[in-house]
């Protein structure tokens, strides 16, 4: 289901971008995460490296969005590139950087979003909620994607009423290895009960934490990884949710991503017995560390790639199609992760996490 089987988990995302170089140039393309030691730079690089019209990066901390620039500037001068502040935890912030953003009236269209900035808060045992009163993985990592993405839908609808061709206009989605091991816990969004109290199909993955040295799960409430995975199957589910509502009506294609395991700043506040795990499992060969351009090549097979498309069903998965990772369409993700009746519920609780209903 994409252009180039060979590419894999060591494809460099300045090669993909040189492949679809077409498909970027002139374009105008939005990526959240604007942090010169991310994923989301390699992405930006990338895109850079083949003339976008405009290239806008999102982020919380001005100060990185324009170390960023500067560093883009140096080698991609002819590109506009336009710096957008949002703190994704707090939705009156969301609500801000999309106000500024649709009031651009130099930038009229924006043909690809790629939702890549996240919080990984494995260093807190005690759980952390947002302004808003949501665990704080969940607001940041989903939530405030979610609404930031549908306010400033207008513009992508005016990019792909544009386009000759379906599914150009692209939503994009960085999630992570979670999918395939977990799904939501709809009936405890904030932690609140015991895990061994949840219905058997909501408990987490004890395996999975095990591994990661957390002992007695089953009588923990919150584990910050967990908190991390609902946040990261929750990704995938509003890729599902948005094709359903945007892609036969407007051509705008949505999927998600997991783009491998980068030493990045998304670790940061990784507590001693995290960061042992990880050394563990990685000497184990249960992941491989790869570089910036990797992490971000599967994030430019997703925008770019044109023979994606919205999903189907196969080998009795749903939306086969959707998730991706090492730049190729993968069906590992756990059943339920992949779920259209998931993704449904999804978007009603987000809608009424952010108080509004989107008319899509």
């Amino acid at each position: 289901m994409t252009t180039h089987p060979e590419f894999n988990d060591h494809t460099e995302a300045l090669d993909v971008a040189k492949v679809f170089a077409d498909n970027i140039r002139g374009r105008t393309v939005l990526v959240t995460g604007a942090n010169r030691q991310g994923i989301g730079f390699a992405t930006l690089e990338a895109f850079a490296s083949q003339s976008p019209g405009y290239l806008i990066l999102a982020g919380r901390t001005p100060s990185k969005i324009q170390e960023s620039i500067n560093d883009l500037k140096e080698r991609f001068p002819k590109v506009d590139y336009r710096a957008l502040e949002i703190n994704l935890s707090d939705q009156t912030a969301v609500r801000s950087a999309a106000r500024e953003l649709l009031s651009w009236s130099d930038i009229p269209t924006i043909d690809i979003v790629v939702n890549n900035a996240g919080v990984m808060l494995s260093g807190t045992p005690e759980r952390t909620l947002s302004v808003d009163g949501i665990e704080l993985h969940f607001a940041t990592n989903h939530i405030g994607h979610f609404l930031f993405t549908c306010l400033i839908i207008p513009k992508l609808i005016k990019a792909a009423s544009a386009s000759d061709t379906k599914g150009t206009t692209r939503i994009v989605n960085v999630t992570s290895g979670s999918p395939t091991l977990c799904s939501m816990r709809w009936s405890d969004l904030n932690f609140e009960k015991l895990n061994k109290d949840l219905p058997e199909v909501e408990q987490p993955n004890y395996q999975l934490h095990n591994m990661w040295g957390v002992e007695d799960a089953e009588n923990k409430s919150y584990i910050p990884l967990e908190g991390y995975n609902q946040s990261k199957v929750a990704n995938v589910l509003f890729a599902i949710a948005s094709n359903k509502r945007l892609y036969d009506k407007y051509g705008i294609l949505s999927n998600a991503v997991h783009p491998g395991v980068i030493r990045t700043e998304l670790g940061r506040y990784g507590s001693p017995e995290h960061r042992d795990a990880i050394k563990k499992m990685s000497e184990a060969g249960v992941f491989t560390w790869r570089s910036q351009g990797a992490g971000g090549a599967t994030n430019l097979v997703a925008a770019l790639d044109p023979r994606l498309g919205p999903g189907e069903s196969r080998d009795g998965k749903e939306n086969y199609g959707v998730f991706l990772a090492d730049c190729q369409v993968s069906g590992d993700a756990h059943p339920l992760a992949v779920a259209s009746s998931e993704a449904k519920k999804l978007w009603e609780l987000s809608e009424r996490l952010v108080k509004e209903q989107f008319s899509l």
